[in-house]
């Protein structure tokens, strides 16, 4: 295995997928829009948050439909070229890897996780916009159907019955980012594409590691429809 990881790190197309998938993350549509249509900074405002629900809070109007597109569309973008890249990567480079239908629907999902770990990066820590930016869920919740409608399902369910039956945003976040790798780990059992996995779900919880202790207080912002008055 160790043979198989290095080969894979030393693969241009990898890293190619991964420069793609960081510079779409980072086009992050609630600073974007805050910035230069709105001439403000959502980052100022409510939590500090680069994402959907502090831009909401914060501005509302029919704009925050054109940050929810920005982010979809960068992580369906991001995934699509990666598995575009991953089908064509030829089996008979890897080393003692049999060339077989299976292992080219491997590659295909390795690169979708690895576009995905790298397109949350650029959604949480853009270089342009000072590396700060937002909590990846929406990207992240666009990304697992990218991947599989499955762990989709795992995902999307917990998190919106956590949401209607408590209001919380944050605590359907962090069944996201906690359920992911397991459900990963059940479809997907490959230490390489489960270690990916648990990249992304640590990410997840460490962006929402405030959110966590709020909760955990009792004194979390529960999400309402009517935006707050500055």
């Amino acid at each position: 295995m160790g043979t198989v990881v290095w080969f894979l790190i030393s693969r241009m197309e990898l890293w190619l997928v991964a420069a793609i998938a960081y510079f779409c993350g980072c086009f992050n549509g609630a600073v974007i829009i805050s910035k230069y249509i709105l001439r403000d900074d959502v980052r100022r405002h409510g939590s500090g948050n680069a994402g959907l629900t502090n831009f909401y809070r914060t501005f509302g109007g029919p704009l925050t439909f054109v940050v929810i597109l920005c982010d979809v569309l960068k992580a369906v973008i991001a995934v699509l070229i990666a598995a575009h890249i991953g089908g064509g990567f030829d089996p008979r480079m890897m080393p003692d890897m049999p060339l077989s239908t299976e292992m080219t629907v491997y590659y295909v999902v390795l690169f979708k996780y690895w576009a995905a770990l790298f397109c949350l990066l650029g959604h949480m820590f853009p270089c342009m916009f000072h590396f700060k930016g937002g909590k990846g869920i929406l990207s992240g919740g666009t990304i697992v159907w990218m991947i599989d409608w499955r762990i989709g399902l795992v995902v999307w369910v917990g998190f919106l019955l956590l949401f209607l039956l408590t209001k919380y945003v944050s605590l359907g976040s962090v069944w996201a980012g906690a359920s992911f790798p397991f459900a990963t780990w059940y479809f997907y059992p490959d230490p390489v594409i489960v270690l990916l996995a648990f990249l992304l779900g640590a990410l997840i919880l460490w962006k929402h590691r405030s959110n966590i202790v709020r909760l955990i207080h009792g004194n979390e912002n529960k999400f309402s429809v009517h935006r707050k008055k500055n």
